[in-house]
């Protein structure tokens, strides 16, 4: 099982209290969305590689570190002298749910040219994992389209988590229509309320049918934050509720590891996404639940991800 994903490689600054006044105390934690995707697979028993460039910095060297303790295979994560590894500032409100801040303009993972990456990479990949934080500049956004072009060549599955972050686009009807491109794009899509809001005006459940009948795409996720997740691939359809009795501490990464937790677990199951039933879907979304509520414990994403033995366990 290997899985490949490219993406945004940051720091997560994320608030652990705050003062008087109300200017928080920070800590920081290696970050990205994908990457805290991949890296939710290789905790769990997956082989992984990641594409993405960070700046020749002190946070860009740690978190070269970081994922390659991990055992990642860091040889296309590019180190350049040309930008700063990119920040995220994480506030969270009274429920533990985060606001991002963040130091971009721009951050070295924007800088991802596709001639940069070494293709052999791609070799007995299963999956490819892509969002579009990626692609909200030039050359990454380029970079990004190519690659995902290059494993769908290969008969590479796709996954795709749009996670939309408003504050990093130009114009937020230049993110509706990169945030459709990846949909034309996937075969699993993992997207949350928010997202299917934004795009199409619909609630999950009728979000996640309107993808499946508009877009090629076998299965989608509708993830509705502590509420639980739809499931949907034009066979059956279904919802799962949160793991409940959690006390959130930090809701960061969450909707990631909730990904990767579930790609991991559909690529146990060794079914095209078409020929999965009910009980195969819902034992991915269980333990994508689980595993995803569990993480809401601990501070950050990657640093927040659980032993497969403690979802296990919970599940």
């Amino acid at each position: 099982m290997k899985a490949i994903a490219s993406g945004e490689l940051l720091i997560d600054f994320n608030s652990v209290s705050s003062d008087e006044m109300g200017y928080p105390t920070l800590e920081g934690h290696p970050g990205g969305a994908t990457i805290n995707c991949l890296a939710a697979l290789r905790t769990f028993g997956a082989e992984g590689a990641f594409i993405g460039k960070a700046g020749n910095d002190a946070f860009g060297k740690l978190l070269l570190h970081t994922v390659g303790q991990l055992g990642i295979d860091t040889r296309n994560i590019v180190i350049t002298d040309d930008a700063f590894t990119t920040l995220a500032f994480v506030t969270l409100d009274e429920t533990g749910d985060r606001e991002f801040s963040f130091a971009r303009k721009p951050g070295a993972d924007l800088l991802l040219r596709f001639e940069e990456v070494d293709l052999s990479v791609f070799e007995g990949a299963d999956v490819f994992l892509f969002g579009t934080v990626a692609m909200t500049e030039e050359p990454s956004r380029s970079a990004t389209k190519k690659l995902v072009e290059y494993a769908r060549s290969k008969g590479i599955l796709i996954g795709y988590d749009p996670n939309l972050r408003k504050n990093l686009w130009r114009s937020l009807e230049d993110a509706k229509e990169q945030m459709l491109w990846g949909l034309s794009m996937a075969d699993i899509v993992k997207i949350s309320d928010e997202e299917i809001e934004f795009l199409f005006g619909l609630d999950p459940e009728e979000g996640a049918k309107k993808i499946l009948e508009q877009y090629n795409v076998q299965l989608v996720y509708a993830t509705c934050g502590a509420k639980g997740c739809y499931y949907n691939n034009r066979k059956y359809s279904g919802f799962m509720p949160a793991m409940k009795g959690l006390k959130v501490i930090d809701t960061c990464g969450a909707g990631d590891i909730f990904g990767g937790s579930a790609m991991f677990r559909f690529l146990q199951h060794q079914k095209a996404a078409s020929e999965l039933t009910k009980e195969d879907l819902d034992d991915i979304t269980h333990f994508a639940s689980v595993s995803a509520g569990l993480s809401t414990q601990k501070h950050g994403g990657i640093s927040s991800i659980p032993a497969l033995s403690e979802v296990l366990s919970a599940l």
